[in-house]
This record gives structure tokens, C-alpha cells and sequence, in this order.
């Protein structure tokens, strides 16, 4: 089943505005919208594949942005009553690239429509170093929505993480896993596992640090372009695994294992998919 609701409604409220999006819009679509017209909150989540239903799903997020930073409210079939019901931000239970409709109910909830506040003429979000580098190269020292849009998909771009049918990485789900969070207490075993290696790492809430998924998985002795059967890694990104032809959703499940337990062997650290998982049980 696929989702076809479509349909955009706004409601300018002061500084504010509203965005009532069905789950059938193009999600890309509607950011482009919102850059066009100048309102902030959505410029770093350029570029992204997928529909608008599947944004509080995963909450989706990247160069700095989440969708939990913008949504007011999600309408949802409730498939265990029958009944419509619609969450405030706080009754989704958001999280690092998670939702209550991913983990905490996962299939309960038929997501129908999103309501999202962005800014009128805020300001773009610029925390990345990836985007800030960009935006430096190309001489922007004051750079507006669009120039922020342009320059978060022109860098997915360089890691094959925007639709191009002409790209050999173009078969995959975009990140296959998500970057760990583990608690600070357990950095120092992972560190010394890494054998005097620079480890990345970012400060996350509650005292906890996030780690690169990609790092480990390199680390861990996997590289860019390496080929198993009809799958493989992206030779533009170690998170992206791409199915070439003749591959199956079983090939590319057996191959995503095989990094979990060399990762965990190698780091003591389990790496989580991204992908929900349909038929095929995650390990």
C-alpha cells in the first residue's frame, strides 16, 4: 500500500507560520516550498527522498536539523481502534531518529498528515562543519534559505544521497545505520579498542556522546566500494548499502549483519538500522 493523500494548507500566525502537509506529499516538494516563500526550519532537510508521513516516523534529520524541532501535531489512523487521533510534539515521544511510531508502537499508527511552525523570515540553521565549510567556499558569509538548500544538496550529492539515475550508488536506502549514542562512561573502552585512532564524537543530552557509524564501520575494516555478491558498500559513503543488479532483500540483510558483528566485535558497540524492516527480522 502506498500512501496518495496530497494536499498543503498554511496559516500565518505572527512571526509564524503554519504548514499542514498530507502524508502523500513529496517531502523535498514541500521544504522547496518553504525556502521559496522564506520560512526558516526546513532548509537543512533538503534533498531527502521520501514522503512527508514518514518525517515523525524516523524524525527525520540531518546537517543539523530534525523535524522534531517543527512539528506541532501529527494526525494518525489509530489501526488497533479504528479511531483518528492527532499527537502534540510532546505525545510523539521523539528521539534521535525515532519516534513512537517507529519503536514504541511500531504499525499501530497510519500517519494521514503533519503540522509543522517555521519561521517567517528566520534565519537558515548552520551548526554543520560540512555546510559551514561550503558556504565559506563559496564566498557566502551571510547566506539566506536558498543558499543553505543549494549548498545540503550539493554535499549529499558528493555522497550519492539524493536521487541521480545515472549514479552507480543510486540503489540504496540512504544511512543504513545510525550513529551510536552511548553513555560517556563507556567512551574510554571504545577509544581503546581503536588503537590510538582520532575517534569522532559529538556531546549528546543527558551526558551521553554520539559516535560515527561510518567511522566504525570503516575502522572496523570495510572501505568504500567493497562488494559482496550483488551488494555492497557506496564508494562515496561507508553508511550507504547498495544493491546492485540481482540483489535481494535478503542479500542486503545478511550483508548489514555481517557489519553489526564485525563492528560490535571489533568496537563493542552494536550499530542500529535506520531501514524499518519488513518480513525480514533485524538481527
Amino acid at each position: 500500500m502506498h500512501i496518495a493523500l496530497r494536499g498543503v494548507d498554511t496559516r500565518e500566525n505572527g512571526a509564524a507560520v503554519e504548514i499542514t502537509a498530507a502524508a502523500g506529499e513529496p517531502w523535498d516538494d514541500l521544504v522547496a516550498f518553504a525556502v521559496a516563500r522564506g520560512w526558516a526550519g526546513f532548509e537543512c532537510l533538503s534533498g531527502i527522498p521520501g514522503l512527508v508521513g514518514a518525517t515523525p516516523i524516523q524524525n527525520v534529520g540531518a546537517y543539523g536539523q530534525e523535524v522534531s524541532e517543527t512539528v506541532v501535531s501529527v494526525r494518525a489512523l489509530d489501526r488497533d481502534t479504528g479511531a483518528i487521533r492527532t499527537f502534540a510534539n510532546a505525545d510523539c515521544r521523539f528521539a534521535y531518529r525515532d519516534s513512537r511510531f517507529k519503536s514504541g508502537e511500531p504499525g499501530r499508527f497510519v500517519v494521514l498528515a503533519v503540522t509543522y511552525r517555521l519561521a517567517r523570515g528566520g534565519a537558515p540553521t548552520i551548526r554543520y562543519a560540512d555546510v559551514e565549510r561550503a558556504l565559506a567556499t563559496r564566498g557566502l558569509a551571510r547566506p539566506g534559505l536558498a543558499d543553505v538548500r543549494d549548498t545540503v544538496i550539493a554535499i549529499r550529492r558528493t555522497k550519492s544521497m539524493v536521487i541521480d539515475r545515472d549514479d552507480p550508488n543510486r540503489r540504496s536506502c540512504g544511512s543504513f545505520f545510525v550513529n551510536p549514542v552511548i553513555d560517556a562512561a563507556d567512551v574510554a573502552r571504545v577509544e581503546a579498542r581503536a588503537a590510538g585512532s582520532s575517534m569522532p564524537r559529538w556531546p549528546e543530552r543527558h551526558g551521553r556522546v554520539k559516535l560515527s557509524a561510518a567511522w566504525l564501520i570503516e575502522r572496523a575494516g570495510f572501505r568504500r566500494g567493497q562488494s559482496e555478491g550483488p551488494v555492497g558498500l557506496s564508494t562515496r559513503h561507508a553508511l550507504a548499502i547498495v544493491a546492485h543488479d540481482g540483489a535481494t532483500a535478503a542479500d542486503v540483510v545478511a550483508f548489514a549483519r555481517r557489519i553489526q558483528r564485525t563492528v560490535e566485535a571489533r568496537f563493542g558497540v552494536r550499530l542500529t538500522p535506520e531501514p524499518q524492516f519488513w518480513a525480514i527480522l533485524p538481527a
